[in-house]
Parts: C-alpha cells; sequence; structure tokens
C-alpha cells in the first residue's frame, strides 16, 4: 500500500467539503461543508484543519506499520471480548509508536502557528478524529475514535494526533466494523484540529432536528449543560432540554415550544495539573443547577442553525436528511459555536406508515424512575455492572445496569435485553446505542445500581411517555405492529383523547384527524401541581410548607402566575404541534372542588361539596369571584399557544355550561383576555354533556361555533345516576335509549344550526354497537382514546361501507388545515 506524493497532508476547513470525505473523513468534511456553505448564514463554526487521510497511510507506509497490523486484525472473532481488547490493544501500539516523518511534522506545526496568528498565542486545540467511514447516512461511530481538549503546544498536538491515528483501532470501532461489513483496511483516519471553543466557561451539547424518541420531524431538541460537552453526549450529567417547533419558528414565532430543567450535577472543565489528563469534572454549584443553561434567545438560534443545516444537507442528499449537530457556547465570547454535524441514523430511519405499540399489562413495584428511550418494553435478569472488569459476565439477553455506559461497552450493549443507567439524558451514549440496538433503555435513574441486584428478574417499561419505569419482576406485555399507510380513512372523522403531552408525538404517528378532547387538567396536575389561585395569591396559602414548595416550584419565574401559564401553554402547545395543521380543541379545566382541593395550596381556596360532581365545576367557576383570576391565567396561556406559539389550530371548549346565560359570561370573560371568538381564526366550542344543552341547542348555537357530546357527565344526567358511586354502576349505561335519544337530537340540532357536531366521551370507545349508533346519525367525528383509534376506524369503516359510503381520499399528515366548516380534518 502506498501514498503517492501529490496527496495533502494538511486542508483547512475552508478548502474542504462534504465531497471529501474519502480525503478528510466525515467529521472534517462536514465541517468544511458548514464553513463553506452556511457561514454566510450565520452558522458559526471554529477554524481549523484536517491533517488528511493521506497523512495517515503516509505514516504507516513510512513505518511499514501495514504488516504488523494485518497480523494483529486478521481472523479476529469479536464475540472473544478478551481477545479483541488484546488484540485492538497491539493494533493502537504499533501506530502510536511510529514516529511521525519529519515533513508531515513540519506541515502540521505551520498550520497550528497559522492559528496561533488567528487567535492569539494562547489559543488552545481541540483534536479530532475523523474516520473515512463516519458520520455518514449509513453508518454512525459516534464516540469511538478518540477526541483530545485543550491541547496547546507542538509537541502535545503531535501527541494527540498520533493517538487519534491509533484509535482507529479502538476495540468499539473494529467490533462497528465488523457487524457493519466494514474493512479494517479500506477505513482511514483524518484528523481534524480546531480552535478550542472555551464551553468549560460557559456551556454545550447536541441539537437533533427531529424527536430522537419518535422521529416526530417538525420539531428540534436540543439538550445542554454547563461545561465541555463530553458529559452530555457520554451521559455523565443530566442536561436541561428543550424543544423548537419548526413550523411556527419558520413563520416568525420565536417561541420555545417545550423545556425540561435537568440537574446538571457536573460541568467537565480543563484541568489544571500538568499531565496527560486535560480535563476533569467539577461540581456544578446549586444555583447554576436551578437554571437553565442557555437562554431561550440562544435556544432558538441553535434551532435555526439546525434548520439551515438539516435544509443545506437535505438538498445536497436529494432527500430529507435530519441532523445530529453538537454545539458549543464560548464563555470568553459569549458566542454559540456548531462543533459538529452529522446525519442522524437512528430515529430517521424508523419505517413510516408503520406503528408498533407496546402495551403494559399488570404494573408491578416500580423499582427506579428515570427517562425514557426506545419506546418499548423489555424483561430478562439484571446484571449490574460496577467496573469495567466485570463486562465478560455479562450474558444474552440480560438487563444491563450502570451508573453509565462508554462507548468500549458496545459488544456487551448489542446482546442486552435492556439498559438502565443512574446518569444520563435522552442523548447520552446510553440513549444512543439503545435506539441504535433496537432496545429500550431508562437513563438518569439516579439510584438504579444500589435499587436493583445481580440476578433480579426485572421489567424495563419505555412504552408509558416519557417517564421510564423499571418494575420488579416480569410483567406481561403485548406488542402490536400495525401498517397504517395501509389503513383507509372513514367519512366521519376518528380524533384521540389525549391529555399528556409526553405522549403527543408519539400519538400523532397514528391515522388521526385531530385531538378532539386535550384535557389541561393532567397538566394542571402532572406538570404544575399547584392551584391556580394558589398562584395568584400565594401569601393567602397558611401552610409555611405549602408555600415554600410554591416558592421552590416557581422560583425561576418573575412570578408563580406565570409559571401556570408557561407550563399550561408548553403543555398544550406540545399537543397541539404534535398534530399541527389538524385541529387540537382544548377543553378548559374542568376540575371539581374535591380534585382542585388536592391540589398544592388548594384547600384554602375551594368549599366543601357534598356532590362536587354536579357542583361548583366548569363554566360557572370562570366568572365567579371565587376563580375568576384563575381562569384568566388559563386564559392567558391559551393565547400564549395561539398567538406567540403560532398555534392557531387550538381551538377551546367549554365544560359544563349549565345556562345559556352562563355561556353568555363566560364567552365575555375570555374576549376581555383576549380569547374573543372569531379573533385570529379562534373557534370556541361547548361540551353537550347536561340536558339543557340538548333541549336549548338552537340558543346555545348562536353563542358556540360547535358541540362535542361529553356522553359521561350526559349518562349521569339523563338517568340520574352518580357516576363516581359504586352502588349504583349498574344503573349507567350509555346506551340507553334516552340516552341515544339525546344524542341523536344533538347531532341533529347542530346540523340544523350549521354547527359541528361531535363526540369525546368514552362510549363510542368502549361499544362498537355505540360507535355504528353514530356513524348512521351521521356524527361528524368521534374521539376516542388512543388504544382504541385503529380498531375504531377499522368498526366505522365497516359500517359506512354496509351505509354505501366510500372511503375518503388521504391526506398527508401535515397538510393546510381546511376552512372553517363543520367537518373537521
Amino acid at each position: 500500500m502506498t501514498t503517492t506524493t501529490t496527496t495533502p497532508f494538511i486542508l483547512w476547513f475552508s478548502d474542504i467539503g462534504i465531497a471529501d470525505v474519502a480525503l478528510v473523513g466525515g467529521k472534517n468534511a462536514s465541517l468544511g461543508e458548514m464553513v463553506r456553505e452556511l457561514g454566510a448564514q450565520g452558522v458559526r463554526v471554529p477554524n481549523g484543519f484536517a491533517v488528511t487521510a493521506g497523512a495517515y497511510r503516509y505514516l504507516l507506509d513510512q513505518s511499514r506499520a501495514w504488516p504488523g497490523l494485518h497480523e494483529a486484525l486478521d481472523g479476529l472473532d469479536v464475540k472473544d471480548v478478551d481477545d479483541l481488547a488484546r488484540r485492538a490493544q497491539r493494533a493502537r501500539e504499533i501506530i502510536h509508536g511510529a514516529a511521525l516523518p519529519a515533513g508531515l511534522a513540519a506541515e502540521i506545526t505551520q498550520a497550528y502557528a497559522r492559528l496561533r496568528e488567528e487567535y492569539g498565542e494562547q489559543v488552545t486545540l481541540a483534536v479530532r478524529s475523523s474516520a473515512t467511514a463516519e458520520d455518514l447516512p449509513s453508518a454512525s461511530f459516534a464516540g469511538q475514535h478518540e477526541t483530545f481538549l485543550n491541547i496547546s503546544g507542538e509537541a502535545r498536538l503531535l501527541d494527540a494526533i498520533r493517538q487519534c491515528f491509533a484509535s482507529l483501532f479502538m476495540d468499539r470501532a473494529i467490533a462497528y466494523r465488523v457487524d457493519h461489513g466494514i474493512d479494517h483496511f479500506k477505513v482511514y483516519q483524518s484528523v481534524g484540529v480546531m480552535k478550542m471553543v472555551r464551553s468549560d466557561l460557559a456551556a454545550s451539547g447536541v441539537t437533533f432536528s427531529l424527536d430522537t424518541e419518535t422521529g416526530f420531524r417538525d420539531v428540534v431538541f436540543i439538550t445542554g449543560a454547563y461545561g465541555l460537552g463530553e458529559n452530555v453526549v457520554q451521559g455523565t450529567v443530566d442536561p436541561d432540554e428543550f424543544y423548537v417547533f419548526k413550523p411556527t419558528l419558520q413563520q416568525g414565532h420565536r417561541v420555545v415550544l417545550r423545556r425540561k430543567l435537568g440537574g446538571k450535577q457536573i460541568r467537565m472543565v480543563y484541568a489544571q495539573a500538568a499531565g496527560r489528563e486535560t480535563t476533569r469534572n467539577m461540581p456544578t454549584p446549586p444555583e447554576n443547577q436551578a437554571r437553565y443553561c442557555i437562554s431561550d434567545d440562544e435556544v432558538l438560534e441553535l434551532a435555526d442553525a439546525a434548520i439551515r443545516i438539516e435544509a443545506h444537507y437535505s438538498r445536497k442528499a436529494g432527500q430529507p436528511t435530519p441532523m445530529d449537530v453538537e454545539w458549543a457556547k464560548d464563555g470568553v465570547d459569549g458566542k454559540l459555536y456548531i462543533v459538529q454535524a452529522r446525519p442522524e441514523t437512528v430515529a430517521s430511519r424508523k419505517p413510516l406508515g408503520t406503528v408498533d405499540e407496546y402495551r403494559l399489562g399488570d404494573k408491578g413495584k416500580a423499582l427506579v424512575t428515570g427517562r425514557a428511550v426506545g419506546g418499548k418494553i423489555a424483561t430478562g435478569r439484571a446484571r449490574v455492572i460496577s467496573e469495567v472488569s466485570e463486562l465478560n459476565q455479562f450474558q444474552p439477553g440480560e438487563v444491563l445496569v450502570a451508573d453509565t455506559t462508554m462507548p468500549d461497552w458496545g459488544t456487551v450493549m448489542k446482546i442486552a435485553a435492556a439498559v438502565v443507567t443512574n446518569r444520563g439524558g435522552r442523548t447520552c451514549h446510553a440513549a444512543i446505542v439503545a435506539r441504535e440496538m433496537g432496545i429500550p433503555a431508562v437513563v438518569g435513574c439516579g439510584h438504579a445500581t444500589t435499587a436493583i441486584r445481580t440476578g433480579d428478574e426485572i421489567t424495563v417499561s419505555c412504552a408509558e411517555g416519557s417517564a421510564g419505569q423499571v418494575y420488579a419482576g416480569r410483567l406481561p406485555f403485548t406488542r402490536t405492529s400495525t401498517d397504517v399507510a395501509s389503513l383507509e380513512r372513514p367519512q366521519t372523522h376518528l380524533m384521540v383523547n389525549l391529555a399528556n403531552p409526553d405522549m403527543a408525538f408519539q400519538t400523532a404517528l397514528l391515522p388521526n384527524d385531530g385531538v378532539g378532547l386535550a384535557r389541561m387538567e393532567f397538566i394542571i396536575a402532572e406538570h404544575i401541581h399547584a392551584h391556580p389561585m394558589a398562584l395568584v395569591h400565594p401569601e393567602k396559602v397558611e401552610d409555611a410548607a405549602v408555600r415554600a414548595e410554591i416558592a421552590r416550584l416557581t422560583h425561576l419565574f418573575a412570578t408563580p402566575s406565570e409559571y401556570f401559564v408557561r407550563q399550561l401553554a408548553e403543555g398544550v402547545g406540545t399537543i397541539a404541534a404534535a398534530f399541527y395543521p389538524k385541529p387540537v380543541i382544548v377543553r378548559m379545566s374542568d376540575f371539581k372542588t374535591n380534585e382542585y382541593a388536592s391540589l398544592l395550596g388548594g384547600r384554602g381556596f375551594e368549599p366543601s361539596e357534598a356532590n362536587p360532581m354536579i357542583g361548583f365545576r366548569g363554566a360557572s367557576r370562570y366568572a365567579h369571584p371565587a376563580y375568576a383570576e384563575g381562569f384568566a391565567l388559563e386564559c392567558a396561556a391559551m393565547k400564549r399557544v395561539r398567538d406567540d406559539m403560532g398555534l392557531s389550530n387550538v381551538k377551546l371548549m367549554i365544560p359544563f355550561c349549565r345556562r345559556v346565560e352562563e355561556g353568555e359570561r363566560v364567552l365575555q370573560a375570555m374576549a376581555a383576555h383576549g380569547l374573543g371568538r372569531g379573533v385570529n381564526g379562534l373557534e370556541i366550542y361547548v361540551m353537550c354533556e347536561i340536558p339543557n344543552n340538548v333541549i336549548q341547542i338552537d340558543a346555545f348555537a348562536q353563542l358556540f361555533d360547535g358541540f362535542s357530546i361529553g356522553s359521561n357527565d350526559l349518562t349521569q344526567l339523563v338517568l340520574g345516576v352518580d357516576r363516581d358511586s359504586d352502588i349504583v354502576a349498574f344503573d349507567f349505561d350509555e346506551r340507553d335509549a334516552g340516552v341515544k335519544m339525546m344524542i341523536r337530537q344533538t347531532i341533529e340540532g347542530a346540523r340544523r344550526n350549521h354547527r359541528h357536531a361531535g363526540i369525546c366521551g368514552q362510549a363510542p370507545s368502549d361499544y362498537p354497537e355505540m360507535a355504528a349508533y353514530l356513524v348512521e346519525l351521521g356524527i361528524d367525528s368521534m374521539s376516542v382514546t388512543p388504544d382504541t383509534l385503529l380498531k375504531t376506524t377499522r368498526d366505522v369503516l365497516a359500517v359506512e361501507a354496509r351505509l354505501g359510503r366510500a372511503p375518503r381520499s388521504t391526506t398527508p399528515a401535515h397538510s393546510t388545515p381546511p376552512p372553517a366548516g363543520r367537518r373537521l380534518s
């Protein structure tokens, strides 16, 4: 194997692009592409140069290293972990022992001098491997080769480059190439040398131009933590997380869709002591842990960059190409830099049109909770790994439990049923590899290695939203795979009932016509925790411990009220974004007084009622002095969703509106809070769940744009059955002739008044015969629970076929919404 003398050894980023992968590797080619093509668009990349793959080959030629490398690697069985380690170490020793030819070393030091001229003598460097089969759409070598930070001085630079060359033969890299059928001797190592971004004084992280769990492509997902980025990538820190919605951002709505505060317990900084270790971890001060590592403006700047990078690479590839981007903030100049970009190779490959649904049977004792990765469920015997030396004890099908995982562990993770870690976020090494391997992982559990013991039989569930659970025992579960692309769409619009924002992106993959009922009570109870009035008037909360907890929850906000508004807006906004531009009907709060009282600080603001089910609930609260200020917060949140976030697909719905006059008062209050019916296309529906709504449907139709039948409450009030009472539960039946008559009159009355008629109650989910009855009546839409959506779709198609109605022609999932009408789409 020989190298011609015309092969360049050094190329500056400004002289290379994505077509030069064979010369400078995927990482360097991408950096050069961004410098050349995207710098003018505001994508900021630190300057630097590539030591080419030709230089690597020249080094091995001059040192006559090829025969030794073949001897070390030929005939290797990567399943023999100990032999792999020995052979890989021998290969690295061969390369690291080779002296850099004088001419090559001279070119490197000259390029280093040029960087010192540009940035000053004190500049430090990041030295990063860039293999010629790395960061490609078909392969991801993330974390498999070496990176060296805070490098200064010619001797240390040359040594770091030699170590990067040698890292082509790290255990994990060798195993990955074997698994993917890549010839070791047809992959060459290039090295990138670039100005070090001083993120040790600020923050860094990873940006994806899609949601990494579901493959939902209309968001930018950003993670970040204080200090150098290795902690985020390796999973040794729980990072902050942010979502930005692409369609409305590009329309000019510069708002963060959703965020989650991470623990950020440690930060990686430069080491002060001499020696080979150039970085170390330090505790993050508590005041920094308690706030986000970057501002909203910086989140949006990173989202802008990700969108531009994705658009450019998609044009180059001739197809949509979601991207995985590393970023760093310089604590000296305060600017954000992009330090790496590569095609995302896991979530973007999920087959479109196929939906896998995992459902847990009985839930057992929860051992630990963390962040869910992968959306699946797995069972197995636990193997707690405390030291690297214990990896050879791992058996196929076991669940790997560890503090965190490292790139060297890929061989073991490949045979694991699932992964559980103490530390890490959803973009850490364990999460990335688990997704690639197609296994569930629960990361950031905190104490998994003490709560779980080797030999324990456990169930790892990532199918319950963003929170992953590890249960004691092997619990039964089911998996259903459905080809939804071939499922026809009925004329009757089928929507979903959804309350949990964590399930929004996944649920939106199902064939649907939007959300027929988004209940904000779930967001208030699970994400806000506190009573709205306790946030408006915390000084009126008598319990000092409750006041302290409210202060803790709201400390990042200008006022406790702002905490409520932002949390509610981001929860509802996430649901609206997932289904955009399809309609999302958000019901204003409908807690009963006993439920409100159970919220933090709620007892002092709620009366004690004998029967809260028909008491101070729904519309009666909204303009009442006891809750008007709380309703104002709800309205402020919904105005933020529609106006600031740009999610005008949100429609609002009023629950339990007893009288026409009550409806008028509520609409007046909403208009006073900036939610006027018809303003910015706002439609306001009313729940049809009280007999008076049906009796006076013509009058209610003058106030509202549509009706949604609440079959649970309507049945309760038509039959006079308290649906919370066990002793009369036998009399509660939505299929009763009187209830069905009320439903028929509602549909006919809505049609008579040219208003939308839908149903969001439990009846069509529970009883196929009720779904058939509704279709026969010509109801406009039915909203059912996600787990019954596919079955209901098939049932409705069968009924419509019997009635001679042809299926609806399908439309793309994200299409332009139709003009306001009686059909929702």
